[in-house]
């Protein structure tokens, strides 16, 4: 059954939030193998729901570090689960083995260049490795896929920002309604997402 509709800030009634379906995929070979247990997918999911107002169907997967499989799992998740965002963690550094922005930019449609650097520019400000992460983010089809760090730590960091660098996620909104996504709500105390005022709806009370 939906949800009533509720008035806005304006006393204007609002229809439910609309859906969405997020894929999240946690990239590690000890962790997918059942060496430890693993930490990416319970972070991106408390993170996720704490942000967003909307009803969210998640898609998790758990994959060692195979490019090909990596890869293969990006184009499951948007072409076939229907997935309007994908979230990986781990994998970006400069290791051998760290191979999910190859995988990430050999599905894309168009690379979004500014996820990665706000990223790098928010992780400076905690440690000066973060010029060895290489995350990426890309388009494919009608769903945006953003590579983020590997530790829960670093996961709440680069979506939400601190006092000296915005948080990527508060882009992220914007970026799904102009490729046809679900228009996604955020709890301003969390994530305040920023769209032009043309972009904007009445916002929800609270």
């Amino acid at each position: 059954m939906s949800e009533p509709p509720v008035p806005s800030d304006n006393g204007a009634a609002l229809p439910p939030p609309e859906a969405v379906r997020i894929g999240i995929v946690s990239i590690s070979d000890r962790a997918s193998s059942g060496v430890y247990e693993d930490k990416g997918l319970p972070a991106l999911q408390d993170w996720l729901r704490s942000a967003l107002i909307n009803p969210i169907e998640f898609q998790p997967r758990l994959i060692p570090d195979e490019r090909a499989l990596i890869a293969q799992t990006l184009r499951e998740l948007v072409d076939e689960a229907g997935c309007d965002l994908v979230l990986t963690t781990g994998g970006t550094g400069p290791a051998i083995r760290d191979v999910t922005p190859e995988a990430t930019t050999d599905v894309a449609d168009r690379v979004m260049p500014g996820f990665g650097e706000q990223m790098r520019q928010i992780s400076l400000h905690f440690v000066p490795t973060a010029i060895l992460s290489r995350q990426v983010a890309v388009i494919r089809g009608q769903a945006l896929i953003i590579n983020l760090p590997g530790q829960p730590k670093a996961i709440a960091e680069t979506l939400a920002g601190h006092e000296a660098a915005s948080g990527l996620f508060a882009a992220v909104p914007y970026c799904i309604d102009l490729i046809g996504g679900p228009y996604l709500e955020t709890r301003d105390a969390v994530c305040a997402a920023f769209r032009p005022k043309t972009a904007q709806r009445p916002k929800r009370p609270g």
